[in-house]
């Protein structure tokens, strides 16, 4: 499987448009951070520190 995505990352990058948006990558990577925090912040919500 990673033998096919480096494959098709090598073609994409020889037409000069990347496969995937970067802003697209960074949407999802940002989104994605967003929920853990909101994950982390619900669990230990309420709770006293030691």
């Amino acid at each position: 499987m990673l033998s096919t995505v480096i494959t098709l990352a090598a073609e994409s990058s020889e037409h000069g448009e990347p496969a995937v948006h970067p802003y697209l990558v960074g949407a999802i990577a940002l989104g994605t951070l967003l929920l853990m925090l909101l994950a982390l912040m619900s669990f230990g919500g309420g709770r006293e520190h030691s």
